[in-house]
């Protein structure tokens, strides 16, 4: 008698963009490029996801301006959230240290599962806070699942406060500086950033969902090898390019 087809229990992988929507962003067209550069993402993300069956990629995103508030609130499948994505609005000011209290809120046992993968959370910003980050990046680290995820930040242009992303990354002391990741990835035009997010999305989501980057209840913290950054190049004499 034949036996029944077993059943892969696939693990919970987070992955929750945090998107500076504040009024800056309207400049230049920064946050059009970074609506864009998601969109583009999202496609090979879903290969990603198909790549890894031990793995259930689970998208949410974020926004702060004057307030913070969940743009895709629900655990998201990602071919869900490529049918489905609407483009993120900018206006107002800063609340990133709410944004992080918000984002602790969603990776408290429960909601998080206890078989999950590492969560990886993308920070990307073109200014400075206007509200209590210390508090907030407080809150979020209080929390295991934080202090597991891979943490990265992208700073848009030369105006975002790269002392501020770093703090969400964490310190570089006790780590190769060269580790992709470590430091906040710099784009300062549109091309750049799209690199950053597909790499993001892309190789480090699929870092995560290996086998080796699994974390059981009561396990020490094991920071997964991320993948070499994307070669990025700005050509000087294309006039169409912007630099922020």
């Amino acid at each position: 008698m034949p036996l029944p087809p077993v059943q892969l229990t696939r693990r919970p992988l987070h992955f929750i963009y945090l998107c500076d929507c504040s009024g800056s962003m309207l400049a230049s067209g920064k946050m059009q490029a970074l609506n864009q550069a998601i969109r583009q993402s999202l496609p090979a993300m879903v290969e990603v996801a198909q790549a890894n069956p031990e793995a259930r990629i689970l998208v949410r995103v974020l926004r702060f301006a004057n307030e913070a508030s969940w743009h895709l609130a629900q655990p998201t499948p990602v071919d869900q959230v490529m049918a489905e994505w609407s483009d993120l609005q900018a206006g107002g000011m800063t609340a990133m240290g709410e944004g992080l209290r918000l984002v602790a809120e969603a990776l408290r046992s429960p909601p998080m599962e206890q078989r999950a993968l590492p969560p990886v959370l993308v920070l990307i910003s073109d200014g400075a806070p206007t509200d209590n980050l210390e508090e907030g990046l407080a809150t979020l680290m209080r929390e295991p699942w934080a202090r597991k995820a891979v943490r990265l930040a992208i700073a848009i242009g030369h105006d975002a406060d790269l002392e501020v992303l770093q703090q969400f990354i964490g310190p570089v002391e006790g780590r190769d500086a060269g580790t992709p990741g470590s430091r906040p990835l710099q784009a300062n035009d549109s091309s750049t950033l799209a690199r950053y997010i597909q790499w993001a999305s892309t190789a480090v989501v699929g870092a995560a969902s290996q086998p080796r980057s699994q974390i059981g209840p009561g396990a020490v913290p094991v920071a997964v090898p991320l993948p070499d950054l994307p070669p990025t190049q700005l050509d000087p004499n294309d006039p169409s390019v912007i630099v922020w």
